[in-house]
């Protein structure tokens, strides 16, 4: 069995990341999955938090937010496409704080006209963005 595996992390504006890893752990539908080359194949969706890649030759593990979206796992490739993706990197703390807020805030409010559901998720997206900062802020 090979030791790597080809993951591609894609959203719909752009690809984040893709190359060989050795390990991807991420938040599926049901539960956190971890897999490993050679995993059998599966498809689910998967729920918003962290997408930690560990990455051939490289000590430090990639980290990518997902929005929600859906995960497809091959032997040796495993694809998330993910309705949004940020990089580790390039999360904002307060951006999320400010989202995170807004949807409470709007939660609350009885005589706004909201989609009660959207906000809902908006709501989620932003813990999870949050959680995800924290989780990187602690490998560090």
């Amino acid at each position: 069995m090979a030791h790597t595996m080809r993951v591609d992390v894609v959203s719909a504006e752009e690809e984040i990341f893709s190359g060989e890893a050795e390990f991807v752990a991420l938040p599926g539908e049901s539960g956190e999955l971890g897999i490993l080359p050679g995993h059998t194949p599966l498809i689910t969706r998967i729920r918003p938090g962290a997408v930690r890649i560990k990455v051939t030759g490289q000590a430090e593990d990639e980290f990518v937010f997902v929005a929600g979206g859906i995960l497809e796992v091959q032997p040796h490739v495993v694809t998330v496409l993910a309705d949004t993706a940020i990089r580790g990197g390039d999360l904002d703390e307060a951006k999320a704080a400010e989202a995170k807020q807004l949807a409470e805030e709007a939660l609350v409010n009885k005589e706004s006209k909201i989609d009660y559901a959207q906000a809902q998720a908006e709501l989620a997206s932003a813990i999870a963005q949050l959680a995800a900062i924290q989780r990187l802020r602690q490998k560090r």
